[in-house]
């Protein structure tokens, strides 16, 4: 082989790597991106729902909303565990002026 057939071959291989390279880049960032997109009917929630699935959503939130009237609301009532052990505030001195 002569000196210019092996640089030929060796600036082939390294066209031929950043080729390769530049579309391995192009192909997993066209993937990232093509997985943040809204594909209709893959998985999840669909908005096109039959109605045997309607039905068992009405029975979900209906036994949702049955269970949050058994426990009891904590924000009406200030539970305080520690009423017992803290000292009782001083009394508020009067202003006499």
């Amino acid at each position: 082989m002569s000196p210019i057939s092996v640089v030929a071959v060796l600036r082939y291989s390294t066209m031929l790597r950043k080729t390769i390279y530049a579309t391995l880049i192009v192909f997993l960032t066209m993937g990232s991106a093509s997985a943040q997109t809204v594909h209709p009917g893959i998985g999840g929630y669909s908005p096109m729902r039959d109605q045997a699935e309607k039905k068992n959503d009405k029975e979900i939130d209906r036994a949702y909303q049955s269970t949050r009237k058994v426990i009891p609301d904590t924000k009406k009532e200030k539970i305080d565990p520690w009423r017992d052990v803290r000292p009782d505030p001083p009394a508020a001195a009067k202003n006499t002026r």
